[in-house]
């Protein structure tokens, strides 16, 4: 299971492929849409949310209903492309007619100056409107499909605010999944700590009016999992590992932990692992989950809680950055394209869903995967077989 993206920031379109979803899974256009219009949500957001209005067309790979085992292909269309069309055109430029908005000037932070020097491009725009987090739509509308799949397996993935610019939810006792889900969905920065709520807002209005940025940490909590996918087997096949691959491609996430994470650097080893035990309806399951549901590159049936961190949005309204013109190679301040405040909240969303295509991914590997029906029978009988052992 796979996919690939395609498109640039204002371009005509983002453009997903997915391949290796089962045949007959039930899915419609609105598991996706719904992902997607939750991506585009969160206090501090810019004003690139008002122009697109991001929703899928499934052009193959689904009929009637179900996936039917081919490559699914999801395109969601650049709204804002007809305001794009001489700078983005694929048609080449006559001579009498001169490039409008070159990019000379890489913005730190920016993959601008490195794609350059990698790729020759003298116009940066060639770099950044690919690297752009505006990719991120389109794979949260793989990571949608996943999460179908996910769901219908008895497997449920929710991504949330940890903590913004230094404001950190206090961990909330005991909550169902809908319970997280309906909090999540009520609350301007989706954070579960209603109390911390108002601070954070009222932090990113007045970074915004200053004109800077601030950064945070996401988290990922996935129920359902049965014990024992991934393997210890060989370094790229720990699903952990994965996991935090994925995490870290997501534009500007610096750092990836599981469980207690860099806090074990502080303990003993007795504070650290999860004892076992087993009673006849769990079968396997630990007293306490402090590993983060993952124990030798595999699940331990536990819930899976990964969080990430997000660095500060490079691209600041009123406090550029020092930086260099490739042309002129004299110094300037960096250039402003588009840029929001805290995008903290809508990469909790992007994480939620690069981290339920690692699960998928996983699962489709480990189980026959042809077949809807079969895959869920396979896992099914695998869930009754570990509770036995």
């Amino acid at each position: 299971m796979r996919y690939l993206t395609a498109g640039e920031s204002h371009g005509k379109q983002l453009t997903t492929i997915i391949e290796g979803i089962p045949s007959k899974m039930p899915i419609t256009k609105d598991n996706i849409n719904e992902s997607l219009l939750r991506r585009q949500g969160g206090h501090g957001r810019g004003k690139r949310q008002q122009i697109e209005k991001d929703l899928v067309n499934i052009t193959s790979g689904i009929r009637h209903g179900y996936t039917l085992g081919s490559p699914i292909s999801l395109v969601i269309t650049n709204d804002d492309f007809k305001h794009w069309t001489d700078i983005m055109g694929e048609d080449p430029l006559s001579e009498d007619v001169a490039i409008r908005r070159v990019v000379s000037k890489p913005r730190p932070g920016h993959a601008d100056l490195n794609g350059a020097l990698k790729y020759g491009h003298r116009d940066m725009r060639n770099v950044l409107e690919r690297s752009s987090a505006r990719e991120t739509a389109a794979r949260v509308a793989a990571g949608a499909v996943a999460k179908t799949l996910l769901k219908q397996l008895g497997i449920e993935v929710c991504g949330y605010v940890k903590e913004i610019a230094g404001i950190r939810a206090k961990e909330i006792g005991s909550l169902s999944m809908e319970e997280r889900q309906n909090r999540i969905t009520e609350s301007p920065v989706m954070v579960l700590d209603k109390d911390v709520e108002q601070e954070m807002m009222d932090k990113i209005d007045q970074t915004k009016k200053e004109g800077d940025s601030i950064g945070g940490v996401c988290e990922v909590y996935v129920e359902g999992m049965p014990a024992g996918v991934g393997s210890y087997v060989h370094y790229d096949r720990k699903l952990d590992s994965r996991i935090a691959g994925s995490v870290v491609s997501i534009n500007a996430f610096k750092g990836v932990e599981f469980g207690i994470g860099f806090e074990a650097a502080k303990k003993y080893g007795s504070e650290v692992h999860d004892e076992i035990s087993w009673n006849e309806e769990q079968g396997y399951y630990r007293t306490s989950n402090r590993l983060g549901g993952f124990e030798g590159g595999m699940t331990t049936g536990m819930p899976i809680v990964v969080r990430g961190v997000m660095k500060p949005i490079p691209t600041l309204m009123r406090k550029p950055l020092e930086s260099v013109d490739i042309e002129t190679k004299e110094p300037f301040k960096a250039t402003v394209e588009r840029s929001d405040a805290c995008a903290v909240p809508a990469a909790s969303v992007v994480m939620e869903h690069v981290v339920a295509f690692e699960l998928a991914k996983a699962i489709t590997e480990q189980f026959p995967n042809d077949q809807f029906t079969k895959l869920k029978k396979a896992i099914d009988d695998y869930r009754d077989e570990i509770r036995c052992f």
